[in-house]
């Protein structure tokens, strides 16, 4: 049996299953259940659950999709494994069982030292995007996202090193258009690099030392990441020092490591000891999954006997090696999964081979679909922080927070996400 506490913070309802956590916190004033459920009913507000976990492994705020996740002491890749509460968690309030059912409930992480600017968060309509780098990748991405983009995207600011690159693309994606109809497009403008964290979403596409098409290197992104790791370092620190409170998304490869890299170089202070007042875990993404969940699907889409993948399957884990391809969480198959696996992960290969550099269908599909879907709330995949590592997953954005799908999976699939990672945990 457990007793819950509620608290009340500029007309917001907070509450917890220890007394501790509140008895440390300022400025929140102990109400009763009753009350607490009245304000819910009446004002159809975000209730916000605090918990008190380690920073270094766990998200400063998340969405609460089932009742089990209040219990957690920490988190862990078990946070995609779907558990069943129902017995374990029947003592909790009827009502706020239903707010977790409706995604209302999100979790607060009150160990971070910003942790109330989670509870203040402004859910804009139409999201200001900004991109850095418009190479290939950039480019493209920056296209996609003009010319579906104008429901929820209100102006697209863009930056590279060269000012003529700038104008070149200020004045290519405005010209593009349809005519005799009322489709909106957002604008295209150039920003400066002192503005590139004014807006909802930066977007990370700058690059350096991509293999030419006919290197004999195997895994291209990892060639990648040392060069950058030391632009994202950059910016990370940029998006500390503006206090930058939108998503910090990465579409460079390889984005579960870079990730990480965006998180600790944000983190750290000017003796160089992470004191988490930079950007949250749960505000950097990673956008490198969706192409390789687009792979999987052309592959089975060939093959008779795995047709299924497009309705029955996932992609967990990263944009490269360690990538899980699951044909079915159903019925899965190990040997139809080890194929799709397979030919995903070596499917740029085969583009290199016909002399060409791989980047519009990862450009497309891992970002201007997967952030648009981000925007809209949707399912998609991307990688988001799970216990020290970006683990790509099917997710979404809820009002509350990231909510990451959990699902009943056989003990092979899950010890091969174990053991992905693990890898990218040992590799940073």
């Amino acid at each position: 049996m457990f007793r819950i506490y509620f608290y009340k913070l500029d007309n917001n309802i907070l509450f917890s299953l220890s007394k501790d956590i509140c008895l440390k916190l300022d400025k929140l004033k102990e109400i009763s259940k009753k009350e607490a459920e009245k304000h819910s009913s009446l004002n159809n507000r975000v209730l916000y659950f605090l918990n008190a976990l380690d920073p270094m492994n766990s998200r400063r705020s998340f969405s609460v999709s089932d009742p089990s996740l209040m219990f957690i002491n920490k988190e862990s890749i078990n946070l995609l494994q779907k558990e069943d509460f129902q017995i374990r968690h029947s003592n909790l309030p009827k009502w706020i069982i239903n707010e977790i059912i409706s995604r209302k409930v999100m979790s607060i992480n009150t160990n971070y030292p910003h942790w109330q600017k989670a509870v203040k968060l402004q859910h804009n309509k139409k999201w200001k995007i900004n991109i850095l780098g418009l190479g290939d990748v950039g480019g493209t991405l920056l296209t996609g996202l003009r010319l579906l983009g104008g429901e929820v995207i209100s102006k697209i600011g863009i930056y590279a090193r060269s000012k003529d690159t700038i104008k070149r693309w200020e004045f290519e994606m405005n010209q593009v258009m349809s005519a005799f109809d009322n489709k909106q497009y957002p604008e295209v403008e150039g920003v400066t690099k002192e503005e590139l964290f004014d807006c909802n979403m930066f977007v990370f596409c700058a690059s350096k030392g991509i293999p030419s098409v006919d290197s004999k290197v195997t895994d291209v992104r990892m060639v990648q990441f040392e060069a950058n790791s030391k632009i994202i370092a950059q910016y990370s620190k940029m998006a500390r020092e503006a206090k930058f409170e939108g998503i910090f998304a990465v579409v460079s490869d390889p984005v579960d490591l870079l990730c990480k890299v965006a998180l600790l170089e944000s983190n750290k202070n000017k003796s160089d000891d992470l004191d988490f007042k930079g950007l949250a875990p749960e505000q950097i993404r990673g956008y490198g999954l969706g192409v390789m969940n687009s792979r999987a699907a052309f592959y089975a889409n060939k093959t008779f006997n795995i047709k299924h993948y497009k309705d029955e399957g996932r992609a967990f884990g990263p944009h490269g090696e360690g990538l899980i391809i699951a044909d079915s969480i159903y019925n899965y198959d190990e040997n139809l999964s080890d194929y799709l696996t397979k030919k995903a992960r070596e499917a740029n290969l085969e583009v290199r081979n016909v002399g060409y550099k791989p980047y519009i269908a990862p450009a497309l599909s891992s970002g201007t679909l997967s952030i648009l879907a981000t925007i809209k709330g949707e399912w998609h995949y991307s990688a988001t922080y799970v216990n020290g590592v970006f683990m790509g997953a099917k997710n979404r954005q809820n009002t509350t927070g990231i909510e990451i799908e959990r699902i009943d999976m056989p003990n092979a699939l899950f010890k091969k996400i174990e053991n992905t990672y693990e890898r990218l945990l040992n590799i940073l």
